[in-house]
């Protein structure tokens, strides 16, 4: 590690007293529309619940200059592509209080080939970092591989969302089992949301409500429930698919809105009007928790199987709904124990068939939702926040 001769990093064993080490986050953060951002900004939430406001500054990686109107806890900010910005950040965080620098890691949001910039602010870092690996890919691109390996080279812990993702680590770049500790992915709980309250405010107390929530772009393969929907349809009108979400920022800076343009172009073909709702806007936590509340199962029909982690996924397991989805690496062992169903990929009967199966079963239903309950009593942000203090204190 890059650090200067006499210096060492400081040992994580000894950081921090009572409620825990005092942590600087670097990560994307709310306002920007961005699920790191969200995750980094749930568990910082958690954290200051447990352990005070004070527990945790956050550096956050802007991707355009004039950055965002954030809140208090973030105390300066990364423009991505601007790799000085790394380095001033990386002595800031060596000059300030925090005793642990927690990294959340997903290539694009950092800048470089392959997000290298990164490894500007790790070398030059004199505390312990736990990185938080949001993404593992199997098979990588050369700079991928560069890029990733310095991030396992440079962490002292490195925290996965899901089994597989540890797997990958240690088989595709050398990680140290050891030092690999699974964090389940949190969800916010929600106090005091009725589901009947919520069916009759949006006015679907007769229908049976699919639900799917996200920022859109093309691998989420919405197109393939579309496309098994009209025999289910025709069994049972009653059924409603709500699409909630608006497009990715990026996705929408690209190509505007090509891809939810030809999703409702598909609807108006098959006729499905009355049965498949976008409803294009990114929404608080507590609206989608209304929204999940009100819908009876929850879909995932993602195109690729590289996905280590799902954070509506994840939200809706806590929530305690059955799920239908693609085989991506994630629900494959989320939704193991007869939590959900598993489609492959592209598959349109597939789908037609698991969700007859849904709306027809509801014996079936109740009991993935009640196992997708138990599991997520292991998930919401408090527990999970509480492991990140014990890692931290390791």
């Amino acid at each position: 590690m890059a650090v200067e001769q006499g210096e060492q990093r400081q040992d994580p064993s000894r950081c921090g007293a009572g409620g825990g080490p005092r942590l600087a986050m670097v990560s994307t953060y709310v306002p920007r529309a961005c699920g790191i951002a969200t995750f980094a900004r749930d568990l910082v939430r958690a954290l200051q619940a447990i352990a005070g406001p004070e527990v945790c500054q956050v550096f956050a990686l802007d991707d355009r200059p004039e950055g965002y109107d954030y809140p208090a806890e973030v105390a300066d900010r990364i423009l991505a592509p601007r790799v000085a910005d790394y380095r001033r950040v990386a002595e800031a965080i060596n000059f300030s209080p925090a005793e642990v620098v927690v990294v959340q890691h997903e290539f694009g949001i950092f800048g470089g080939d392959a997000g290298a910039h990164l490894t500007s602010l790790l070398a030059r870092l004199k505390k312990p970092v736990v990185t938080v690996c949001h993404t593992a890919l199997r098979e990588p691109e050369p700079a991928y591989r560069r890029s990733m390996e310095e991030v396992v080279r440079h962490s002292d812990r490195l925290v996965v969302l899901s089994r597989v993702g540890g797997e990958i680590l240690q088989e595709v770049y050398g990680a140290d089992p050891a030092r690999i500790r699974h964090i389940h992915h949190g969800f916010p709980e929600l106090a005091g949301i009725d589901r009947h309250q919520c069916r009759r405010r949006f006015g679907v107390d007769h229908r049976f409500v699919l639900l799917t929530f996200g920022l859109l772009s093309e691998n989420k393969g919405i197109e393939t429930v579309i496309e098994a929907l009209p025999p289910v349809v025709e069994r049972h009108p009653e059924l409603l698919y709500v699409v909630l979400g608006a497009t990715h920022p990026e996705v929408k800076r690209k190509e505007g809105e090509r891809y939810r343009l030809s999703l409702e172009r598909r609807v108006r073909d098959l006729g499905l009007e009355g049965h498949v709702a976008f409803h294009d806007r990114f929404v608080s936590q507590e609206e989608l928790g209304r929204y999940l509340a009100a819908a009876d199962a929850y879909c995932t029909p993602y195109r690729y199987a590289a996905q280590v982690a799902s954070g509506t996924l994840a939200f809706a397991l806590g929530m305690g709904l059955p799920v239908v989805s693609t085989p991506y690496w994630y629900a494959e062992e989320m939704l193991a124990g007869g939590r959900g169903i598993l489609v492959p990929f592209g598959d349109v009967a597939g789908f037609t068939a698991a969700i007859t199966r849904l709306i027809e079963e509801p014996e079936r239903r109740a009991e993935m939702a009640r196992r997708a309950a138990a599991l997520g009593r292991e998930m919401g942000w408090s527990r999970v926040a509480e492991r990140y203090l014990e890692v931290c204190r390791e």
